[in-house]
């Protein structure tokens, strides 16, 4: 089979396996008219029909189901080559696309990217800064970067690191507003609530012994989470912040950790985690080694 049906060959795997057009498209960041006709090329050339479609459902026919794995091992084959054709070339090209939180903006990622361009120079890098969700997919991203807790789709999960989120608020707040002396004072305080990419009602408090809702009722609500850091730092209020953007702070004395015997987590008291996300396919050898320095962020981070 010649080297040009591959992208027919992952087409046509790719919607075997979502069982629809629209979301195989959708995975691959193609449309799904262009996945439809490498389809229809790869039924031409094979000479047989691969899947019975109706309005409601996409299945494979009997040619299908035989083509289908060795569709699979064609495609581990190339990725295979791609990967040894990478580790001879040292990486050494290419631009590498991504999305970001704005709280990876400081200092993180331009530092990592530092790190990963002085080994391989002639890679190009651009970076969306956002805190709303993204598809890379349709954004036509390698992958996206998101915080808190990982949603159901059709993006492959790449885990980064987990982190407990915290209260913090500046010394200069404290001294003026006093520390809370109980999760219900923090009605008596200056809240800062981050708004992206949704609004939260309710943080929820857990420690070893118990779990406290609390109604959140903000004097500031911003869309950045860089803002609310930075709020947080200037004296504005009290803020939600993740330790691993805040505990350098706390150790520089910038910060202090409010109900440090608290953490914050989901409703059902689970830590978030920064994780990336990616279209299904074969990523190139560079971005993967980019996720993987990325990753070692998180085992490096200060937490006291």
């Amino acid at each position: 089979m010649a080297l040009d049906m591959l992208g027919e060959l992952e087409a046509f795997a790719t919607v075997a396996r979502k069982r629809s057009f629209i979301v195989a498209a959708r995975t691959l960041g193609r449309s799904p008219s262009a996945v439809t006709r490498a389809v229809q090329a790869l039924e031409e050339s094979a000479g047989v029909k691969l899947f019975n479609r109706s309005a409601n459902a996409v299945s494979l026919t009997e040619a299908g189901e035989r083509l289908l794995p060795h569709a699979y091992k064609m495609l581990d084959l190339q990725r295979e080559a791609d990967e040894d054709l990478a580790g001879i070339s040292g990486l050494a090209n290419g631009w590498i696309r991504f999305s970001a939180p704005e709280s990876l903006a400081h200092g993180v990622i331009p530092r990592l990217i530092a790190q990963y361009c002085e080994r391989y120079p002639q890679v190009n890098i651009d970076v969306v800064f956002t805190d709303e969700t993204i598809d890379p997919a349709r954004s036509k991203l390698d992958f996206s970067i998101r915080g808190a807790f990982p949603q159901s789709s059709d993006l492959i999960g790449f885990p980064l690191w987990s982190y407990a989120r915290y209260l913090y608020a500046s010394p200069a707040y404290l001294e003026r507003c006093g520390m809370p002396d109980s999760i219900e004072a923090l009605d008596r305080h200056s809240l800062i609530l981050h708004t992206a990419p949704r609004i939260l009602k309710e943080w929820n408090f857990r420690n070893d012994q118990q779990a406290i809702g609390f109604r959140v009722h903000p004097k500031f609500r911003f869309s950045s989470g860089a803002a609310v850091f930075q709020a947080a730092l200037a004296g504005v209020g009290i803020a939600r912040l993740a330790d691993w953007l805040a505990e350098p702070e706390v150790e520089q004395g910038r910060l202090v950790r409010v109900f440090p015997a608290y953490r914050l987590t989901s409703s059902s008291g689970e830590n978030p985690q920064m994780h990336a996300v990616y279209p299904a396919g074969n990523l190139p050898q560079r971005v993967k080694m980019l996720l993987e320095l990325i990753r070692t962020f998180g085992d490096n981070v200060s937490r006291l």
